[in-house]
């Protein structure tokens, strides 16, 4: 057994090209906003995720977060605004329409985009969810502007500009995006990329109410219900406390098991890495990393994972990532926490054995915690 080092990817150094200036009508965007995405009623974590993020940017470049509320007036919309000051902003600008007590593509593009164009941010961020992929992407052609999507950093240089690293080429690069000449700078993040900061019980302070400028006569799209999918096993991995996950390590589909069975002993979620998807040998909804689900538990057990930058951008947030593998090589050895070099279809069997006899689930729940 043997202690690894983490460490983090660094962003590419420098920007290609040189700058030009910045039109004269962008001279005036300034501030930085998260989009506060409600989700049934409630506040996306993501959302304040990017908050703590977004104080960061904007203590850096001395202006002010806002957060951006889009929904009917009411109780959902008021508990938003409420959690957005609990979470650091210094104002909200807030659309209150029944038009958008439902998320449509058309109403809710038109009512960011109008203030946008009336209050002018710098900087626009949004979680990357399913929501907030296509309101991005929607919002950034409206507004003619660059959006760099599922960022896992982010930054401003010393002139003012957004920094948003990415991971590029099949997740075996990364790359730091530039918008430098058009405003306001959009970028999204994934749930649990960024670490969730402290909430302060505070007042509301400032909200500046903003009018939806549309009928919904001129709105294509009609919500006609809301069908849950009360059969749906979705794995919870992105807010798991403890993660044991898979790789091609592990030699065979019928190993998964064995990464399973360390799971329930545990009381964690199971996962893999992305070959194992491709293979078929897991579903989608568990493959972990940039292209699947980022994680930030308290505990993260790799068995047989190489640990490309892919598959380390989804993880490397964990409390303690332990790395069991046989190639003393391996790259998920650079920033694991604890490294076993061993072969995992051995070593699982003898962990699980080990933790059942241990733990009840009194302290399985302790484990957790």
């Amino acid at each position: 057994m043997s202690s690894a080092k983490k460490q983090t990817p660094r962003p590419a150094a420098g920007r290609a090209g040189v700058k030009k200036e910045l039109s004269k009508r962008f001279k005036d965007y300034r501030h930085v906003w998260v989009f506060i995405e409600l989700e049934r009623g409630k506040v996306h974590p993501v959302s304040l995720e990017l908050l703590g993020e977004g104080r960061k940017l904007a203590d850096k470049l001395g202006v002010q977060l806002a957060g951006a509320v889009l929904g009917p007036a009411g109780e959902a919309t008021n508990s938003a605004i409420a959690e957005a000051f609990a979470y650091g902003v210094d104002l909200v600008y807030m659309v209150g329409a029944l038009l958008l007590t439902d998320y449509r593509n058309e109403p809710f593009t038109r009512a960011m985009t109008d203030l946008v164009n009336t209050y002018k941010p710098e900087i626009l961020l949004l979680g990357a969810t399913t929501l907030g992929r296509d309101l991005a992407g929607s919002v950034a052609t409206t507004l003619r502007t660059g959006l760099t999507a599922d960022c896992t950093e982010l930054d401003v240089d010393s002139d003012g500009s957004l920094a948003a690293t990415r991971p590029t080429f099949g997740g075996s690069l990364l790359c730091t995006i530039y918008t430098l000449n058009y405003r306001p700078q959009m970028a999204t993040v994934r749930p649990r990329v960024m670490s969730m900061p402290q909430r302060a019980d505070k007042p509301v302070g400032r909200v500046i109410q903003h009018k939806l400028s549309l009928a919904e006569d001129d709105i294509v799209t009609k919500v006609l219900g809301f069908l849950p999918d009360s059969q749906s096993v979705q794995a919870n991995l992105a807010y798991a406390d403890i993660v044991v996950a898979g790789g091609l390590g592990l030699g065979g589909a019928e190993n998964l098991q064995l990464v399973k069975s360390l799971a329930r002993a545990i009381g964690a979620e199971h996962g893999c890495s992305r070959p194992l998807v491709q293979k078929g040998w897991m579903p989608a909804d568990r493959q972990i990393g940039q292209t699947g689900k980022t994680i930030r538990p308290k505990l993260y057990i790799a068995a047989g994972i190489s640990g490309a930058i892919q598959h380390r951008v989804g993880v490397e947030g964990a409390d303690l990532i332990v790395a069991i593998n046989t190639d003393p090589n391996a790259p998920i050895f650079d920033f694991a926490h604890v490294g076993i070099v061993i072969d995992a279809i051995r070593f699982l069997p003898a962990l699980t054995e080990a933790f059942t006899r241990r733990l009840s689930p009194h302290s399985r729940d302790k484990l957790a915690s």
